[in-house]
C-alpha cells in the first residue's frame, strides 16, 4: 500500500507506484487530501502516470490495477 502525502504526485512516487504495480499488479493507494475533488484529481493523475486502471475508490483509498509485463499473476476473464 502506498500513501500520497502533501507533496502530491512526484516522480519518486510514480516510480514507486510503477514498481509496486509490476510486483503485485493490484495495489491500494491512500490519498491524504481532505477535499473529495482533490482526491479524485490525485487518484486520476496517479492512474494516468502509472498507466494503471482505477478499479475502486472508497473514501481516501483507491485500488489500482496494471498487469505485470514479466510475471502476470492476475488474469481477467473476457466477457
Amino acid at each position: 500500500m502506498l500513501q500520497v502525502g502533501g507533496k502530491g504526485v512526484t516522480p519518486a512516487l510514480v516510480a514507486e507506484l510503477g514498481q509496486a504495480l509490476e510486483d503485485h499488479e493490484l495495489i491500494k493507494v491512500k490519498v491524504g487530501a481532505e477535499d473529495r475533488e482533490a482526491r479524485r484529481e490525485l487518484i486520476d493523475s496517479l492512474a494516468a502516470a502509472a498507466d494503471a486502471v482505477l478499479v475502486q475508490r472508497i473514501g481516501h483509498t483507491a485500488v489500482l490495477y496494471r498487469p505485470s509485463r514479466d510475471k502476470r499473476q492476475i488474469v481477467l476473464p473476457r466477457a
